[in-house]
């Protein structure tokens, strides 16, 4: 299952690291959004948090659909 779940998204050109892993590539703070101090504001964090798990929920629902419809037009094709 792990083989076919990295198959898919490398086939779909969005292979990320998993949640687990560590993202330094990505921890860029966009520009006016947070704050320059030097002492990390706890909400500031939180809200980075939330955004990353919206996004990795949209790319998992969005992988989910692909591999689900990928075994449904191969269903179809094995009944004709």
């Amino acid at each position: 299952m792990r083989l076919l779940w990295v198959s898919l998204r490398s086939f779909l050109g969005e292979y990320k690291a998993m949640s687990s892993e560590i993202k330094f590539a990505n921890h860029s703070l966009p520009e006016g959004k947070y704050s320059n101090k030097k002492r990390v504001k706890l909400t500031d964090l939180v809200s980075r948090l939330n955004e990353e798990k919206k996004k990795e929920r949209n790319s998992n629902i969005a992988l989910s659909v692909a591999a689900i419809s990928a075994i449904a037009v191969f269903g179809i094709i094995l009944s004709i």
